[in-house]
């Protein structure tokens, strides 16, 4: 590859999900995603009924990541989604929290 910054690719996105998205399987699908492509970060469910989520990884990946949460698995109803930017932390691998 030979590129000096082998990390000024990598996103990083905090993403949080309100609506009908507990119960329904949106963390183990946001985390089968996440696992293939190769993203790292973590979700877990909030006190609040809402599910959260940072992903870092290729913009590309990332994006689609914050796509699938948009619309959740089959069952969930999602009514909004909050998306922030923020630096890349370097985490590794991918993780259900909470």
């Amino acid at each position: 590859m030979g590129d000096a910054c082998s990390n000024c690719r990598v996103q990083r996105r905090h993403v949080v999900i309100y609506g009908f998205v507990q119960g329904v399987g949106f963390r183990f699908g946001v985390e089968r995603a996440a696992n293939s492509r190769g993203l790292s970060g973590w979700v877990r469910n909030r006190a609040d009924g809402a599910v959260e989520a940072v992903f870092e990884g290729e913009p590309e990946d990332v994006e689609a990541l914050v796509e699938f949460c948009s619309r959740g698995p089959r069952g969930a109803e999602v009514e909004r989604i909050e998306i922030e930017e923020e630096s890349a932390e370097g985490l590794a691998g991918f993780r259900v929290t909470g």
